[in-house]
């Protein structure tokens, strides 16, 4: 049953039984193939014409201009071999395979996405192999295209537990690991591991999964590919990818320059690999290289990002409402507070940081967002350092909600200290005191800087909103005791 699916072996037996019996079929017996030294063009030909579908979408690929720019009339597999090459007739056929086995069973987006990533992490991978090997590149091109084959496995043919999964990794301040291990009962690591032994893809692509621990030119060609296809969804001037384009210049012995537009070009190569095996749908997913069209992919990407949802925002706005009457603890205030402003306002970044030993310095209570919860252990901020105010104290004392980084607040950019600019980052930001009557609680933070996203004013609203009832129901539960 679909439900006591749980743990590695029961996913191995599920995927490799019943969701991709025809694609694993296929992998497995060209890998065979490639291991035979023996093994002819004849062999080949005949694991293909097995599938009529399969050798039909193999002769349109090897027909088209990536793969024979001289047009040469081909019309069977045997041609196709001759004229294409051995090793590269069998990566086309399984790339095809893998598009085929996943793209067709409708998948949450999630899998599009991931095989977009790993066919631009194939070329990339293939291209920079290029440099260091004079053959494998197309081993290379494989082992790269399969390092998430368990995350695409699962994406494709999870059925409602893969809606389980998507449904928990986009509750907040989810860690995806845990998630992952939560729901499969393995990481999605392991179960590629699994699926490349049990479809005994050889020592390559098993080693080129252990980037850690590997040492030979294709690894690291492999890896590189993997990261670049990686970051390259942030952006290609992004530091990451400047250090990656390093690494790659250090790795071949060319220049900085020559390693970057080696990048772009297999950025753009990736689009054609693409579109001539089949999956046109994928293009839109890899990252461009035109100025104009990285920046739509980054809104587009933005877009999938936290949302505001109004029914969340006015549910938690009641509820702090109803808790300033009622005898709820300081723990729920707390918890209807930040899922307010981060899952209903749609602030990506939310902190609370109360006054502590003493009143001399601020300390994160509660913090909701990517990456937030450094701050619950690493934010030190006194109160007053030596005489010199700073935006915290500022906004306390004068007892006023800030919209930080508008035209209004500009005056007050040098109350934003270089430590606090290191901590939290650059950019816009909500700041409000927190009070319970008259008694000085702390200061409520906000941001949208995971995704650059500007502040809009009816996130503001909500944000002096919270921070109202809020106090006012800290305020109430003070006088009670």
């Amino acid at each position: 049953m679909e439900s006591q699916c749980y743990g590695l072996q029961a996913w191995l037996e599920r995927l490799n039984d019943s969701d991709l019996p025809a694609l694993a079929a296929v992998v497995v017996e060209l890998q065979r193939m490639a291991e035979n030294d023996s093994a002819s063009v004849q062999q080949l030909a005949d694991v293909l014409l097995r599938d009529a579908s399969l050798t039909a979408k193999v002769l349109r690929v090897a027909n088209s201009a990536y793969y024979n720019p001289a047009k040469e009339d081909i019309r069977t597999i045997t041609r196709a071999i001759v004229l294409t090459g051995f090793e590269s007739i069998r990566l086309i056929s399984l790339s095809v395979s893998l598009i085929d086995g996943l793209l067709s069973r409708a998948p949450r987006y999630q899998l599009p996405e991931l095989l977009a990533r790993s066919f631009h992490a194939a070329v990339q991978a293939r291209n920079i192999a290029g440099f260091l090997l004079s053959k494998n590149q197309e081993e290379v091109f494989i082992a790269a295209l399969l390092q998430h084959m368990g995350e695409l496995a699962f994406w494709g043919c999870g059925g409602a537990k893969a809606d389980e999964l998507g449904d928990l990794l986009a509750e907040p301040d989810m860690d995806a690991a845990t998630a992952v291990q939560q729901v499969l009962g393995t990481s999605f690591n392991q179960l590629t591991h699994g699926l490349i032994k049990s479809w005994n893809l050889g020592p390559l692509a098993v080693f080129a999964h252990e980037p850690g621990t590997a040492k030979s030119a294709v690894a690291q060609a492999v890896h590189l590919g993997v990261r670049i296809s990686e970051v390259a969804l942030d952006g290609w001037d992004s530091p990451q990818m400047d250090e990656l384009v390093q690494q790659f210049a250090v790795l071949t012995g060319i220049s900085a320059e020559d390693a970057m537009q080696q990048v772009l070009a297999s950025a753009e190569e990736t689009v054609k690999v693409a579109a001539t095996f089949g999956a046109s749908k994928l293009c839109q997913l890899i990252p461009n290289t035109d100025p104009e069209q990285i920046q739509i992919q980054r809104e587009q990407r933005k877009a999938r990002l936290l949302q505001a949802n109004m029914l969340i925002m006015q549910q938690a706005l009641q509820d702090l409402a109803l808790m300033i009457s009622a005898r709820a603890d300081v723990g729920l205030i707390l918890d209807t507070l930040l899922k307010g402003l981060h899952q209903g306002a749609g602030l990506e970044r939310v902190m609370l940081a109360v006054l502590a030993d003493e009143q001399t310095r601020f300390k994160v209570k509660r913090a909701v967002g990517e990456g937030t919860q450094a701050w619950l252990s690493d934010f030190q901020l006194p109160v007053d350092p030596r005489g010199e105010p700073h935006i915290f104290s500022y906004v306390l004392r004068n007892k006023e909600a800030l919209w930080m980084g508008v035209p209004a607040s500009y005056s007050l950019n040098d109350l934003v200290s270089l430590p606090m600019r290191q901590s939290l980052g650059a950019g816009m930001f909500f700041i409000a005191p927190l009070l319970a009557g008259k008694r000085e609680i702390g200061v409520l933070y906000a941001d949208c800087r995971l995704s650059g996203r500007a502040l809009k004013h009816e996130q503001f609203v909500a944000f002096k909103r919270f921070t109202e009832l809020t106090g006012r129901c800290l305020e109430a539960l003070s006088a009670r005791k």
